[in-house]
Formats: structure tokens, C-alpha cells, sequence
């Protein structure tokens, strides 16, 4: 069997794919991994066969722009299209039935349909995965849920294809609820942004839309079945398994501790100050330190000095470290719910105290965590202190129950299927699906 996996020029994106993309080249299947140039080497760093389509993506060149022109937007008082706050607009992240509203889910799914999912999978981009396809001839695809080019692709080429989640079906939920509030709407009035979008795409390769573009015709989801959303749909699950990388484990992990250990990592784009309300990180690494716990911060030592702090016997700056051997050894972390660290954290059974991102379900997963007790987050993301931090840290540190609701969803997501075990489900759907 032939797969082609595609995914978001990021490399997290890249690293939630790799185990089962690993798993299927064990079993014996060839794989290919489709992305913007963006990614080629970090799909290449995992011993993958890279195939590079499009322009490079530079996301966060995008959203750098973006940023700046809202902020010179703010102090010139300009109501113009750069004033606007894109994060906001594209969120669809509320999961509450009764706060989701027609209007809304059509606005911002209208926002997404004209410029962020268009911008991941640009027309050029687009074409050179369908040549590709066209020519390599997968049985599968395999696509992120951001990157719609992957279920064009095996549209176009007669492949069958799947999403692999990073995260909540958000996009999932806010379809199932969307296509519930058109039915109720007179037929003229049905308009539908993203099926438009992806249905005019679809059409230029020859394909009709169905709504399987939207949501696979299968989806593979990661998330532990306590904390997932209840999403209609053919769902496989996996095993979320921990990839940070290349990395080489520091020999300083596993030496005997002094005092119990808490992971620092809130993200690269989080190093500087969170905001004018929110403490920044030096206030918080600092804050922590004071419990007379051992602080491992993912920041280099220049870093952590430019933010005002100097290491310590009780303040680790160890730059990158794998996660997957670092997080074993702590009694808590403290981050920003990323999909790596939230996944890793819950993997190895970690109690997490979390500072939402306010990106994609970083906020949803601070929520389902505190709700299943194994962990707690900041009551609101936008203004704390770093000693309101520092309190919390304290609580899942001293309260057993933390360490204990951490352990049963680990558990819980031992007992759920390695992604060597699903291997034989996607062959058999493969074959059911593919034309």
C-alpha cells in the first residue's frame, strides 16, 4: 500500500504525524510526507521521504505582519481591514451548543473559507500535491486537519484519505452543529463558505464536493476518549505517542533529585512578556522557584537572563530538551496547552497547570483537563499574576488527587491502540474507500 501523508508547514504539525507514518513503513507500506518547503527538513530529520509542494508557507512571518500592522493600526487609530483582530475571527473554538449561533458559525467559517485555509493550501501548493498523487497513485491519504489540499488530492488521484487530529475536532464539532443550523433554514438561504471554497477547488480537478472534503472520509484521533469531542463520524482511535525530534537525553535527567521537579515550557512565542495584564515568564520561572522545587526551563541561559532571571541551584535553563524524557521525571509542568506538551504531559501521566494559548483548542483542553482533575489553569488567561501561578503549582503539587486523575488517563491511553496496531483498520479501509 502506498501513503501519502500531508500536513501544516509546522514542526509540531510534522512530529504528531511521524509515529504512524513510522508505523506504516514498519509494516511495510511505502510512505511519502507532502508539505511546503517549510517543513522538508524537519519531515527529512525523521528519516521520512519528503516531498515538497508549493511556496514555503512562513507562517509566522504572516502572522508577525499581521501583528504589526494591528498594532500601528491601534496607536493611528485606524478602523481599516489591518485593525482587525484575525485570532478572533477565526476562532471557532466555543463547543457550547447554545452559545453557537448561526450567524457566528457562519462568520467565522466565511473568514476561514476567504483567506486562513486558502493561505495554508494555496493554489500552487495545491497542484503540485495533485500532480503528485496523480503520479505517485496512493491507496491512502493521510491529512492534517488544517491542510485541505491532502482530501483534494485523493479526490483527484482516487485515493481514500483520513484525518489524523493534533488536537479537538473543532472543526468536526463546528460542522456537525453548522450543517444542524442550515437544515433549518429556507434553501435559498443555505449559503456554505468552506463547502463553496473547497467545491470550487474540487471542481478544478474534475471532483464533486461532498462534506468528507471537509471532515475525511475517516478520521484518526489521538485524543483520549475522556477529554475528545463527541463528533459524529467513523473514528479511529490511536495512541498518542510522544516524537519531539532529533534529540539527544541529557545525562543530567535521571541523576537523583534534591527536590521535586517542575517543567517550565510556554512556547518560543511566549519567552517575552504574555501582555500588559499577564505576568511575564521571568516573573513566573521566579515565582515557581520560590515553592523549593527544581525549575527545568526550555529556555537557553541567555534567554533566561534577558528575561531577568539568572539560573540557580534551583533554576534549570536547558534550551531544548525532549520532552518525552524530561516529563517522566517531573511532578508538574507548566505550559501553554500546546498539542505536544498537553499530549506528552498526559501520556506519561503529568499533572499540568496551564496558561492557555489563545490558539485553536488550547483553551477547550485547559478546560476538559481541569474538569477530568488532572490539573488547573489559570482562571483567566488575559490577566493573573505570576503568585496567582505560583498557588495553583503549589495545590497540584500538594493535593494527591492531581497526580491521580493524571494517572488514570494515562491509563486510559495505554489501553487504547498503539499505531502499529491500527495499521491492519487502515488497510481494510483503504481498500473499502479508495476508487
Amino acid at each position: 500500500m502506498r501513503v501519502l501523508f500531508t500536513t501544516f508547514a509546522a514542526a509540531s504539525h510534522v512530529h504528531t504525524q511521524v509515529p504512524l507514518a513510522w508505523a506504516l513503513r514498519a509494516a511495510g507500506h511505502e510512505v511519502r510526507m507532502a508539505s511546503q518547503p517549510d517543513a522538508v527538513e524537519h519531515i527529512r530529520r525523521a528519516g521520512l521521504a519528503a516531498v515538497p509542494v508549493g511556496a514555503p508557507l512562513a507562517q509566522e512571518e504572516l502572522v508577525r505582519a499581521l501583528e504589526e500592522r494591528r498594532a500601528e493600526a491601534a496607536e493611528t487609530g485606524s478602523s481599516g481591514p489591518e485593525a482587525l483582530d484575525y485570532l478572533a475571527l477565526t476562532d471557532i473554538s466555543e463547543i457550547r451548543p447554545e452559545r453557537m449561533s448561526y450567524a457566528d458559525m457562519h462568520a467565522k467559517q466565511l473568514v476561514l473559507a476567504m483567506g486562513a485555509f486558502p493561505a495554508q493550501s494555496d493554489p500552487g501548493m495545491i497542484d503540485d500535491l495533485v500532480r503528485f498523487a496523480r503520479w505517485w497513485r496512493p491507496d491512502l491519504v493521510v491529512w492534517d486537519t488544517m491542510t485541505f489540499a491532502g482530501p483534494v488530492a485523493a479526490s483527484a488521484s482516487g485515493a481514500a484519505h483520513a484525518r489524523l487530529m493534533f488536537g479537538l475536532d473543532l472543526l468536526g464539532w463546528v460542522r456537525h452543529n453548522y450543517r444542524t443550523a442550515l437544515g433549518s433554514r429556507h434553501p435559498v438561504l443555505r449559503d456554505d463558505p468552506l463547502a463553496d471554497w473547497l467545491g470550487w477547488t474540487l471542481d478544478t480537478y474534475d471532483c464533486a464536493f461532498t462534506e468528507e472534503a471537509l471532515v475525511g472520509q475517516w478520521t484518526v484521533d489521538p485524543v483520549p476518549a475522556s477529554l475528545a469531542l463527541d463528533v459524529p463520524g467513523l473514528r479511529v482511535p490511536v495512541r498518542y505517542v510522544p516524537y519531539n525530534g532529533p534529540s539527544v537525553m541529557p545525562s543530567w535527567v535521571n541523576e537523583p533529585q534534591a527536590r521535586p521537579r517542575v517543567c517550565v515550557t510556554l512556547g518560543v512565542s511566549q519567552v517575552g512578556v504574555f501582555g500588559a495584564h499577564r505576568a511575564s515568564v521571568g516573573e513566573i520561572i521566579a515565582a515557581v522557584a520560590e515553592l523549593g522545587v527544581e525549575v527545568v526551563v526550555t529556555l537557553t541561559g541567555s534567554q533566561l537572563t534577558a528575561l531577568g532571571v539568572e539560573p540557580t541551584g534551583n533554576v534549570r535553563a536547558v534550551g531544548f530538551v525532549p520532552l518525552d524524557a524530561l516529563l517522566p521525571t517531573c511532578r508538574a509542568v507548566i505550559s501553554h496547552a500546546g498539542a505536544g506538551t498537553f499530549h506528552t504531559a498526559l501520556h506519561h501521566g503529568v499533572p499540568q497547570i496551564i496558561v492557555p494559548d489563545p490558539l485553536w483548542d488550547a483553551a477547550r483542553r485547559a478546560e476538559r483537563l481541569v474538569a477530568a482533575g488532572a490539573g488547573l489553569a489559570v482562571p483567566d488567561a488575559e490577566s493573573f499574576t505570576a503568585a496567582e501561578l505560583r498557588a495553583l503549582v503549589g495545590r497540584v503539587l500538594d493535593e494527591p488527587s492531581f497526580a491521580a486523575a493524571a494517572a488514570r488517563i494515562r491509563s486510559e491511553m495505554l489501553a487504547t491502540p498503539a499505531p502499529s496496531d491500527i495499521v491492519p483498520t487502515l488497510e481494510r479501509l483503504s481498500a473499502e474507500f479508495r476508487r
